[in-house]
């Protein structure tokens, strides 16, 4: 017997999820960012930086979506803050590689732990095919992110269909 009749909803289910899943992260992110003293932006480069280890200024600029000059602020004020090292690039002289200091790591981590441990007890639920399937689809996802990104960024518009 074919699923489909059970496909339209659950898929209208899924996007209202997802949509939801990102409205309340994003909400998360503030409130992080706010208990911590720092803006999303900051939030984001340094988390960012975590994942990356260092970078330089323009790779922070296109993953934050903010322009070069906002990056320059706010590397300036992270450094300020100790979170950040910003030093010329010994091969490019004109580049700064930014390095999250790594002593402030465990204060950035603080704040998630809490969820990091509930989240962690939620995935232990799941088989390695379920987890699987959600790597693959968070993948996917951030594929789709990125190319939305570079269109909009672009100045593309967005094509409709007749």
């Amino acid at each position: 017997m074919s699923d489909e009749p059970a496909r339209t909803p659950a898929i209208a289910d899924l996007m209202r999820a997802g949509r939801e899943t990102s409205r309340l992260a994003m909400v998360f992110r503030y409130a992080i960012a706010d208990r911590l003293g720092l803006t999303v932006s900051d939030l984001e480069c340094l988390d960012f930086l975590a994942d990356a280890g260092s970078a330089t200024a323009g790779q922070v600029a296109e993953r934050t979506n903010l322009t070069t000059g906002a990056v320059t602020s706010m590397l300036r004020r992270l450094q300020q803050a100790g979170y950040v090292t910003a030093e010329r690039d010994p091969a490019d002289r004109r580049r700064v590689i930014v390095t999250l200091r790594p002593e402030r790591i465990a204060e950035l981590e603080r704040p998630y732990e809490r969820f990091a441990q509930r989240a962690g007890r939620l995935i232990e639920g799941y088989s390695a095919e379920e987890v699987a399937l959600l790597v693959r689809h968070y993948d996917r996802m951030q594929g789709m992110y990125l190319a939305e990104l570079d269109r909009l960024r672009s100045g593309r518009t967005v094509q409709r269909s007749a």
